[in-house]
């Protein structure tokens, strides 16, 4: 590998990315797929020459794609035409910032760097703000996908100045993920030196700021959300309806073929088919039941609770892992705490000839329209607060391929925004409501039964819940602001006067007239 301080004929690079671990190496190799010869650094030199040299220029098909590399940031910037596109993949926080404060001294003004790291909203701002006083313009993207979608397309939700994504936009839409403009459904059979080619490509401008990185982040807490009503479904089918978990890989299989058909619906019945390959059990019998997470769904719960928007069912999917982890003490309280006599409660669970696994196939998909409602109205909460104009029906849209919650589901979410951009509620478009109206009976019955055997549904009890109190007039919280006001004078508002109208009660003595705050 030669390194140049200055740019010759040969290794004058479109653009360039820092960072070549998994994620990095194949958004670097699905860019020079492209057509788009691609400079490359990692801090590592030796990562740099074996990547470079494992894939030779012929690598790429016809394309003149290719990759060129650097041993110094220096040679590295040099080599990249301007105005520069500088693609960061390195771990967020410290890292990430470590990174752009090297770059900054080699660039010139109107040179672009795009975050596309798991990066927090906030930082992202931060980063913006401090770049544009030298002139450096920034994208704060989400990149979704996993290692397979950044090498053959992944979704890509870019934030940042209308500026920033008029450079970056050819790139970004030729290496992500192309769905097929009618039905929605990803254009399969990338491969490398073949990208896909027609289709809409999976990325759209999100919006200024942080707004790639927020979007992101919501998807990450649906994604929680679909994981854990997943895990539940599974959970049911084996513990109550007695299910192997070879026969419940047959059974996700042929939801996979409906309108449950997403990623995780068919890596599940993946994985449920899959042996150990020391001991010959099913795999998911001997991995150990404690979760690990990463940081984004407690980002987006967090978030939620800021803003006042309710999202049940992803804060108890992020308390699903949570538990997990107490894997020990869990195992200590299983040996003291009894479940329930099943002969008390048999009148609970209905007729012997109920259908449970369409049961459990209604529950999961009314939950799941559930979860993505509060995914998407906490998106809009966020909107309102910042003043962005978020395009839900076009973030819908390229959640359709390439990312992790990437199903079949999502084109009646785009085409219920596209009908009526300022829906309030996912809840509130006539196939979601017809839907859940359809089904709510079979969904209840999982519940039920759930509970009376003492089998854990967090997320499909919580998503339930939502359904109930977002479809009732009249909640309790009349009680409960009663309560705040007797203990704290914290006031309360009446029924028969003007929103924002607050009273008091004197409650030492109740009887003499209430006072207006």
């Amino acid at each position: 590998m030669t390194d140049q301080s200055a740019p010759s004929a040969s290794t004058v690079a479109d653009v360039g990315l820092v960072g070549l671990a998994v994620m990095g190496q194949n958004l670097a190799l699905n860019m020079a797929d492209h057509g788009y010869k691609t400079a490359v650094y990692n801090r590592t030199t030796a990562t740099t020459d074996e990547f470079v040299k494992a894939h030779p220029p012929g690598s790429f098909g016809k394309r003149a794609g290719g990759l060129v590399g650097s041993k110094d940031l220096k040679g590295f910037v040099a080599s990249i035409k301007r105005p520069r596109r500088i693609v960061i993949m390195v771990k967020a926080g410290g890292p990430t910032d470590a990174v752009i404060d090297s770059l900054v001294p080699l660039l010139e003004k109107g040179d672009l760097i795009v975050d596309g790291g798991n990066a927090e909203w906030e930082h992202t701002e931060r980063r913006e703000k401090t770049l544009k006083e030298r002139g450096i313009l920034f994208v704060g993207s989400g990149v979704s996908g996993g290692e397979e979608g950044a090498r053959f397309g992944p979704s890509l939700m870019p934030g940042g100045p209308k500026e920033s994504w008029s450079l970056l936009e050819p790139v970004w839409r030729d290496i992500a993920a192309k769905v097929d403009a009618k039905s929605g459904k990803p254009i399969e059979g990338a491969a490398p030196g073949k990208p896909v080619e027609g289709g809409e490509p999976c990325t759209t401008y999100i919006g200024p700021g942080g707004a790639g990185h927020y979007v992101k982040m919501v998807h990450n807490g649906i994604e929680y959300g679909d994981m854990q009503l997943i895990c539940e479904a599974y959970d049911f089918m084996r513990q109550v309806l007695d299910q192997s978990p070879e026969k419940l890989s047959g059974v996700f299989a042929s939801w996979n073929e409906g309108e449950l058909d997403s990623f995780l619906i068919q890596i599940t019945a993946d994985i449920l088919r899959q042996k150990d390959p020391v001991t010959h059990k099913p795999f998911v019998d001997v991995v150990l039941d404690a979760a690990g997470q990463k940081g984004t769904g407690k980002w987006t719960i967090n978030s939620a609770l800021d803003l006042g928007a309710p999202v049940p069912t992803m804060a108890e999917a992020v308390f699903a892992r949570n538990m997990s982890a107490h894997k020990d003490e869990r195992t200590q309280a299983s040996r003291t705490l009894k479940a329930p006599h099943q002969s008390q409660h048999a009148h609970v669970i209905g007729p012997p000839d109920r259908n449970w696994i369409d049961c459990v196939r209604d529950a999961l998909y009314c939950s799941k329209i559930c979860s993505y409602a509060q995914g998407f109205a906490l998106m809009s909460a966020m909107a309102r607060e910042k003043g962005w104009k978020l395009d839900l029906g076009a973030i819908a849209a390229i959640f359709r391929g390439g990312c992790i919650i990437r199903a079949r589901f999502l084109q009646k979410i785009t085409e219920a925004y596209r009908r009526r951009p300022d829906l309030p509620n996912l809840l509130l478009d006539d196939y979601f409501a017809h839907t859940i109206a359809e089904r709510q009976h079979n969904w209840r019955a999982v519940v039920a039964r759930a509970a009376v055997q003492g089998v854990p549904v967090p997320a499909f009890a919580s998503a339930l819940s939502y359904y109930d109190s977002y479809r009732s007039q009249r909640l309790p919280a009349s009680l409960l602001q009663a309560q705040r006001d007797y203990f704290g004078a914290h006031t309360y508002e009446r029924i028969d006067q003007p929103r924002g109208k607050f009273f008091h009660l004197d409650w030492l003595n109740p009887k003499r007239p209430q006072s207006e705050a």
